[in-house]
């Protein structure tokens, strides 16, 4: 299933082809073995509290989330080989790198996921 993600605070789109990544293997594989991640894509991985960026190929943005969609931290540009744990979340959203920044996210913000 794809979904389009939108910061209803803030008016904009944050991806409009974001997987969801539940199921066991689905969240462990997360991005790994991808060359990047175009603007646009997302990958929505839950439940999740902690991410990593090992073996991965390309810097990311991470939003942390929590069961109503409101955003609680954002890291913008994660380089490979780092970790981020939010323990509040119940979901992590991935972006390509600098899409937070261009839309304005924050922490407090709302998203919205809609199936495409």
């Amino acid at each position: 299933m794809r979904f389009r993600v939108s910061n209803i605070t803030r008016g904009a789109v944050l991806a409009e082809r974001a997987e969801r990544a539940e199921t066991f293997w689905g969240r462990l594989k997360g991005l790994l073995g991808r060359s990047r991640l175009c603007g646009g894509e997302g990958l929505h991985i839950t439940p999740c509290r902690s991410i990593h960026t090992f073996f991965m190929r390309f810097p990311i943005d991470v939003l942390f989330l929590d069961e109503s969609g409101t955003v609680l931290r954002v890291s913008s540009t994660l380089v490979p080989w780092r970790t981020l744990v939010c323990t509040r979340a119940t979901s992590a959203l991935e972006l390509p790198a600098g899409t937070a920044v261009a839309t304005g996210t924050q922490p407090s913000d709302v998203l919205e996921f809609e199936l495409c």
